[in-house]
């Protein structure tokens, strides 16, 4: 049963991909001049199959323990991760013909005292972005901005924001640590 549901799930994925004016799930494309970053995968050469294209993230090692190691300096029980987002192509034998970066993301965990804290946590969010906006352009994967997800624990409750990098570039200036957090935490 396992077997047939994922073959069905599979070829509406390719159908999906192939049919004219599919809609996409993520936001409109950042307009940009760069092409796609193609990175590295572990299947053979291209063969000028068909693929169908499906949505896949590849880790990024070294941008990740570098800025893992950035992160924990603000904090050294926080935990951090860099990885890119992206397309797999996928072939009808299921093999990955290539993977395209859309989009470097980043990831952080931060204990903190008070996640009702709204000052606190919008001063974290801004070290985190010097952080992200210190790493060298030449290790960032894709066109389009990335998302940061930012997730604050403390001993009884945890809080979770998401945001694309332009997101909080876009943000005016002079505005308090809580008002960035505010604004960041809204729908967008």
């Amino acid at each position: 049963m396992k077997r047939i549901f994922l073959t069905f799930l599979f070829w509406i994925l390719i159908l999906s991909a192939c049919s004219a004016g599919a809609a996409s799930p993520l936001p409109p494309p950042v307009s940009t001049t760069e092409a796609p970053t193609l990175l590295p995968t572990t299947a053979g050469p291209s063969d000028n199959q068909p693929c169908g294209y499906q949505w896949a993230y590849e880790e990024l090692p070294e941008l990740s323990s570098s800025f893992q190691q950035s992160i924990q300096a603000l904090q050294a029980e926080a935990q951090a991760r860099a990885f890119a987002f992206g397309e797999d192509c996928v072939r009808a034998d299921r093999s990955v013909a290539g993977f395209t970066a859309m989009e470097t993301d980043f990831n952080v965990t931060l204990q903190v005292s008070d996640v009702s804290n709204e000052s606190d946590l919008g001063d974290w969010i801004v070290k985190v972005m010097q952080v992200i906006a210190a790493i060298p352009q030449e290790q960032i994967v894709g066109p389009r901005p990335g998302r940061v997800t930012m997730t604050f624990q403390s001993a009884a409750d945890q809080k979770i924001i998401n945001f694309y990098i332009n997101q909080y570039q876009d943000l005016p200036a002079g505005l308090s640590s809580a008002e960035i957090f505010q604004a960041l935490q809204r729908p967008q």
